[in-house]
């Protein structure tokens, strides 16, 4: 199965970024209880591996993915921690190799009709646009939706509940990724109540969607 359809189901994905992995499985049951049963942990931080690990294990109903994926030899890592699927802000020939040889759904980066034009001829239809407000927006994506009608975008990157609903009325739009949903200070404070409301939130914004 490719990244388009494992998150075809999917509008808004929760990007994390975990100091604790002791916080992982509270946070995943979290969010699944709130509405939003797919999430992309970070490898930003130490405990990232280990947090994918713990959720792929003590949370079957949440769809785990590896976000911040930047070398080849991560990809392996991600998987045999138990991600399904892994995204990276960009893209290498030698990442894009590695996930094809270990047959994982990558999300690959583009922020250029070039970009996007490559990993298309590769069979990418799914691709991460980061930093999507730095790099043009809601706006640029509608203004590509035309001459490339065969890419959907996953988004992330100032996005927040402002402006969540410019980028999912976008055709060409998949789904977000919300970094806003479980802020860091939060995570440190233990505060899942607060992640929780968030996050339903998040699931209450996609239901006209």
């Amino acid at each position: 199965m490719n990244a388009a359809d494992l998150l075809a189901a999917q509008r808004v994905v929760p990007v994390v970024v975990i100091e604790d992995a002791a916080d992982a499985v509270p946070l995943a049951k979290t969010l699944l209880s709130s509405g939003l049963d797919a999430i992309e942990v970070t490898l930003r931080t130490e405990a990232g591996l280990e947090s994918i690990e713990r959720i792929a294990t003590e949370v079957p109903g949440m769809l785990v993915g590896a976000g911040s994926v930047r070398r080849a030899a991560q990809i392996a890592e991600v998987k045999s921690a138990g991600a399904v699927f892994a995204v990276s802000p960009g893209s290498s020939d030698a990442l894009l190799e590695a996930a094809a040889d270990a047959e994982l759904p990558f999300v690959p980066g583009a922020v250029t009709a070039s970009e996007m034009l490559k990993l298309l001829d590769l069979g990418y239809t799914l691709q991460k646009f980061f930093p999507a407000e730095l790099s043009g927006g809601a706006a640029f994506l509608k203004a590509v939706s035309a001459p490339i009608p065969e890419v959907s975008f996953m988004p992330t990157g100032g996005i927040g509940p402002d402006n969540a609903k410019d980028y999912l009325e976008l055709p060409n739009v998949a789904c977000i990724g919300g970094t806003w949903i479980a802020p860091p200070g939060l995570l440190r404070a233990k505060d899942f109540d607060a992640i929780g409301e968030l996050a339903a939130a998040a699931a209450a914004l996609t239901a006209t969607f």
